[in-house]
């Protein structure tokens, strides 16, 4: 009995409770560890004792108010005080609805490398420019949301950037249906099956003698059937 009375007087003495809160980027996250670590567990432990603070609480809290925030991490410095440290995600290109059935959203938002939809384009800059088109589960709030086809989202933009080089820059990618649509500034409109950037890719540079993709004069150009290159002009 006595040697616990000794720890809970030990656990209360200023020696070991939180006084201090670094922050690394946004001062306002510490308000978030501040109220976590207010009162006592059991009415007899201080919650801003540095052996037993709240840590998953305030990381929890600030994921669930922040959806800019894709990490925190909350490190002990000291005897004390503690770090806190928020990894921010990276706008990766802007999703404006599902061109496909005109159900196009009033603003546009920016994703993650996740596929991740957390915030309007109001004041972020993504770090691809064209837009990105594809449907979200029925009745789905856009932030929050994770878009379907995320993973395939690394071949795709790839994909985008090589047809840059072949003389316009897309503008937007467009997935329905099994395909993606990637229109070019020129006016073009590239399509092929999802999944299929490289053959698609190849079959489309051992016609590139006979295309122009830069001058507007091609409508659009097919890509779905292997081995062939469909196109219209204008």
């Amino acid at each position: 009995m006595l040697l616990l009375a000794a720890a809970i007087y030990g656990l209360q003495q200023n020696a070991v409770r939180i006084s201090h809160i670094e922050v690394s980027e946004d001062v306002s996250l510490s308000a978030y560890a501040t109220r976590a670590m207010q009162g006592h567990y059991f009415g007899v432990i201080p919650r801003d004792s540095i052996f037993f603070f709240p840590e998953e609480r305030i990381r929890a809290d600030i994921l669930a108010s922040y959806n800019d925030i894709a990490a925190v991490s909350v490190s002990r410095n000291g005897f004390t005080g503690i770090s806190i440290k928020a990894d921010y995600r990276v706008p990766i290109a802007r999703w404006c609805g599902d061109a496909t059935r005109l159900n196009l959203v009033a603003d546009c938002y920016v994703f993650d490398t996740d596929g991740f939809i957390y915030s309007t384009t109001t004041t972020t800059q993504p770090i691809n420019s064209f837009v990105v088109y594809e449907a979200l589960p029925a009745d789905a709030e856009p932030v929050g949301s994770t878009l379907p086809f995320s993973k395939n989202f690394p071949a795709i933009f790839d994909f985008a950037r090589q047809l840059s080089t072949l003389g316009s820059p897309v503008i937007s990618v467009s997935i329905h249906d099994g395909e993606v649509d990637h229109v070019l500034a020129s006016g073009t409109r590239v399509t092929y099956v999802l999944g299929r950037e490289r053959d698609a890719f190849t079959a489309l540079v051992s016609a590139r003698d006979n295309i122009n993709l830069a001058n507007g004069s091609v409508d659009y150009v097919d890509l779905r059937f292997d081995g062939k290159v469909y196109l219209k002009k204008k």
